[in-house]
């Protein structure tokens, strides 16, 4: 088994949710986080209200979407191209997918363990 952690735009999570879902993927958890990577946050630019110029200010920890997922390991590939593809921007920031070995699951109701806990 594997867990899948996502860290994504918060803009995409609603595509990536979609496509999950259309792949038969339903079962994820959701986090709201914030962070940084390599670049170090990012330059923006924002108008004052009532104000005819902009401003400029570096946002060095941004707003992201931790999404995690269980899956067996002959799953794995096609939640991560999933992922992958409906989170793509091309734009620096566009996250990161980790992928952990799970040992073992167990359902706490049942107690089911493993892929049947899945």
């Amino acid at each position: 088994m594997k867990k899948i952690e996502a860290i994504i735009r918060p803009t995409k999570l609603e595509e990536v949710k979609k496509a999950l879902s259309a792949a038969k993927y339903n079962s994820i958890s959701v986090t709201e986080i914030n962070g940084r990577g390599k670049q170090k946050g990012t330059v923006q630019q924002i108008k004052e209200d009532g104000e005819s110029r902009y401003t400029w200010y570096r946002r060095e920890i941004l707003p992201k979407v931790k999404v995690e997922i269980f899956v067996n390991d002959d799953e794995a590939q096609k939640v991560i191209n999933t992922i992958s593809t409906s989170a793509w921007t091309g734009d620096i920031g566009d996250g990161k997918i980790f992928i952990l070995p799970v040992d073992n699951v167990i359902k706490i109701r049942t107690g089911e363990m493993d892929e049947k806990a899945l």
